[in-house]
């Protein structure tokens, strides 16, 4: 017998192990126990240059209002996926600052 034909059940609650992988930040840290790691990726983009927060401790609502803030602070689109801020473009240095004024400890990676 394949994996493929293998019977899956099912529950109105849907599948709970999704459901375990989203709660698994379930509270976020304060800004002053953070290091926000900042990285400029273009890999996969078409060339394109985005800047990446990484290593937050925070909600997915949390994460989303953060990644509301920098966008409007850079003047560009972005997006929050896997638990990584991305912004359009190269704004490493503005993040860097708006981080800095909101509590966060700031690193710059790359070049």
């Amino acid at each position: 017998m394949s994996d493929n034909n293998r019977t899956v059940w099912s529950s109105e609650d849907g599948d709970l192990r999704k459901k375990e992988q989203t709660t698994s930040h379930a509270k976020s840290l304060p800004p002053q126990q953070q290091t926000a790691y900042l990285h400029r990726e273009s890999g996969g983009r078409g060339g394109k240059v985005v800047s990446v927060v990484k290593n937050l401790i925070l909600t997915e609502e949390d994460l989303k209002t953060l990644a509301k803030k920098l966008k409007q602070e850079c003047g560009t689109g972005g997006t929050v996926k896997d638990g990584v801020i991305e912004i359009q473009g190269e704004h490493r240095q503005r993040m860097a600052e708006v981080l800095t004024r909101l509590g966060y400890k700031v690193k710059i990676a790359g070049g």
